[in-house]
């Protein structure tokens, strides 16, 4: 092999009469270079998209959440609760009356699903008030018995940013909260309309929360849905996000007939099929590059064998038998395609470090995210490496039989 490899390296850095064999090798090199890096600067963005996506929806939504089958509401709730939270595999617990309401300030209006929470058992199931102040989660604690509820101003309520700016309200305006949950009157169902003071934002950075979602205290939740002592969903979060659907099916069967859970991998399962997808289409798509710098290996080989025709030969009337002689060609293309593979991993890490370091801004409403996300993985560079050494090495399979195939005596017939 070593005679192999010797004559093949000295063909590649010789030089020839017919320039264009060089550029074209060249061509082939930067192709399949920048077939790699670009395959793994893709690769670490749609890894990025799906870590930043899955963090971010496991951290700011329940694990597991237990509801009625009914949706008539789960009353009686704080003995159920207490008992559900020292199932195994239970980290926390906590009561929730969810809602959706439309939000006005003046003459704007959104739309929100506001839920009505108990900020000391929310903040151990949620990490989304981690995005507001202090004093905003202060104000979600439950009211004193003595307090008044008359005034907007004894009913605090947080929204995400985004939906804060849609509306144009600052912390400390009145904000008006609309639910269709009203009375029923001769004239038919009238909507409960009632005011609350914006005690503060959060920012996740993830649109679907920050554009949609609004907390506020669940004694204020059940007055305004007119459900006394009532919670829609009790949220868990769990030791092992991996194992939340079987934590779930245990939690489902503690709590007894009437109830069922749905999970974190159920709510989003459509979402993680298409990034999946995506990065399957993202692969198939760019490995086309590799592909066409594959052609060029082809093209430059066929051309080295064409001009290499009488070298052949001579080589062959020395003893070198024809599988010596399609190794040379064979060891050829490989080194052209490691060559270009390593310098396309070389560009395609740093380019994806690049992108980490100086974050590129993405239009949120868009794409869920304000960031475009990078992760690059060392897994993938060795998968990116294999499929482009293969595919560089199958172009080289006919020009190396082609130089196997010459005959000596034709070739040097008229030499």
């Amino acid at each position: 092999m070593r005679f192999e490899l010797y004559v093949a390296a000295r063909y590649l850095k010789a030089k020839r009469r017919q320039a264009v064999v060089g550029v074209v090798t060249a061509i082939s090199i930067a192709g399949v270079a920048a077939g790699v890096a670009a395959l793994i600067i893709a690769l670490a963005i749609t890894n990025g998209m799906q870590r930043d996506l899955q963090d971010r929806l496991v951290d700011s939504s329940a694990h597991v959440q237990l509801m009625r089958v009914k949706n008539d509401g789960i009353r009686d709730w704080q003995p159920l609760l207490a008992r559900l939270s020292k199932l195994p595999h239970v980290v926390a617990a906590a009561p929730e009356l969810d809602e959706q309401v439309v939000v006005t300030h003046g003459a704007r209006e959104g739309y929100a699903l506001v839920e009505g929470i108990v900020p000391a058992y929310e903040k151990n199931v949620s990490k989304v008030l981690t995005g507001a102040s202090p004093e905003a989660i202060e104000a979600l604690e439950p009211p004193s018995e003595t307090a008044s509820p008359s005034g907007p101003t004894d009913r605090p309520l947080i929204l995400g940013k985004d939906l804060a700016d849609s509306i144009g309200a600052t912390i400390g305006d009145s904000v008006t909260l609309i639910s269709p949950q009203g009375d029923l009157t001769p004239l038919g169902m009238v909507p409960n309309v009632v005011h609350f003071r914006l005690a503060g934002t959060y920012h996740t950075g993830f649109f679907q929360y920050d554009q949609a979602w609004g907390f506020m205290r669940l004694a204020d939740a059940q007055r305004l849905y007119d459900e006394p002592d009532l919670v829609s969903v009790i949220s868990f979060r769990v030791d092992n996000l991996n194992n939340a659907p079987q934590i779930a099916k245990q939690i489902e069967q503690a709590a007894g007939p009437g109830f069922q859970t749905t999970n974190w991998k159920d709510q989003n399962k459509e979402l993680f099929r298409a990034l999946a997808l995506e990065r399957i289409v993202t692969f198939i798509v760019i490995t086309l590059i590799v592909i066409v710098a594959a052609l060029n290996i082809l093209i430059a080989l066929t051309m080295m064998v064409m001009e290499k025709t009488r070298d052949i030969a001579v080589l062959m009337s020395f003893g070198v038998d024809p599988g010596q002689v399609r190794r040379i060609f064979l060891l050829q293309g490989l080194l052209i395609s490691v060559v270009g593979t390593a310098l396309g991993l070389i560009l395609g890490y740093i380019g994806a470090w690049a992108g980490s370091q100086y974050h590129v801004h993405l239009s949120p409403d868009v794409y869920a995210i304000d960031t475009l996300p990078f992760a690059p993985r060392a897994l993938d560079g060795l998968l990116v490496s294999a499929v482009s050494i293969s595919i560089s090495l199958l172009a080289t399979l006919y020009p190396s039989s082609t130089a196997a195939s010459i005959r000596p005596a034709e070739a040097l017939r008229y030499e």
